[in-house]
């Protein structure tokens, strides 16, 4: 079948074209003329002309454009290319007559909390007092909304955590664990994650385009750990000293009581970390992956390959990303 990725140049969008080659006939949505081994179409989500030129004879729509920011000053942008850009992604596919979309949204639309030991499945509520401060999340879980609201057309939201694995060309995905192996981080935050690797994802998204299920949200998350835990492995793999130091629990709660701690400077621990990763590190991220597994028969790797692979692919390219 013929397919339309948006994103394509993107750490996920690269990997999603590398698994779907061959099995389908791609196009890859683009901003700016560049070479990725398939048919280009020039265009921006935000132009929903170009959307539809670019959809003519294509029967699947893989939507994963989008950015990827936690600073505030970037929310009208995160906005207008979530939820703007899916907006017009929907209309130009009942303009083009495409019948199925697969999202690829975030599993921080459902997967944040306060509570240590919680974990979301794909029909836990929107964490609104928590993620509605957060432009990123805000912004995705409104695009996811619009999407999973389309009763007219066939639709998939795809929900990764934290995307690691090798190919992160910026680094900006993985910069959670660069943190760690440039030696900005010397207090680890009290929270936990989830993570998944990035070819796993890709894989999903494969099952999701070749199936028959419609309206359905899949939380994707290969482990979820603490941040403790997560650091001890990566300072293991990378045969680094591990962080000693850790953030208090009640580092959240001076926080919120303080809003404009580090607002502008960013916290210390080190580099100047953003207050927002520092509060966001704060919660936990788990998620149940059952759903994946059991109906679009996902089987993700082992975590520790994930996070080798991850390790070696930053250490062998830090000239090249300027770090």
């Amino acid at each position: 079948m013929k397919i339309l990725v948006t994103g394509a140049t993107g750490f996920l969008g690269r990997r999603l074209l590398a698994r779907l080659d061959g099995d389908h006939d791609l196009v890859a949505l683009v901003r700016r003329p560049v070479e990725l081994g398939v048919e280009t179409a020039s265009g921006d989500v935000l132009d929903k002309d170009a959307l539809v030129k670019a959809m003519g004879g294509v029967e699947v729509v893989v939507h994963a454009a989008g950015r990827v920011s936690h600073e505030p000053v970037d929310a009208q942008e995160m906005w207008k290319v979530h939820v703007l850009g899916t907006e017009n992604v929907l209309a130009a596919c009942r303009e083009a007559g495409v019948k199925r979309l697969v999202h690829i949204s975030s599993s921080g639309t459902v997967a944040c909390s306060e509570d240590a030991d919680f974990v979301a499945t794909e029909d836990s509520p929107p964490p609104l007092s928590l993620i509605g401060s957060w432009p990123y999340y805000r912004s995705k879980l409104f695009s996811e909304q619009a999407v999973l609201a389309a009763q007219d057309l066939e639709v998939i939201s795809i929900n990764p955590s934290l995307l690691l694995g090798p190919g992160d060309e910026t680094g900006g995905a993985t910069q959670t664990v660069r943190y760690f192996l440039e030696d900005k981080l010397t207090a680890i935050p009290s929270g936990g994650l989830s993570f998944v690797d990035v070819r796993d994802v890709a894989e999903a998204v494969a099952a999701a385009v070749e199936g028959e299920m419609s309206g359905r949200r899949y939380l994707l998350g290969a482990a979820n750990m603490t941040f403790e835990a997560f650091y001890s492995r990566l300072a293991r793999i990378s045969n680094k000293p591990p962080v000693r130091m850790k953030m208090p629990r009640f580092t959240r709660n001076v926080l919120s009581f303080l809003p404009d701690l580090g607002k502008d400077e960013g916290l210390g621990f080190g580099a100047k970390i953003p207050r927002e990763e520092v509060v966001m590190g704060c919660h936990t991220w788990y998620v149940d992956s059952s759903r994946a597994r059991r109906e679009l028969g996902w089987v993700p790797r082992d975590p520790l390959e994930t996070l080798r692979d991850t390790v070696i692919d930053l250490v062998n390219h830090a000239g090249e990303r300027g770090h």
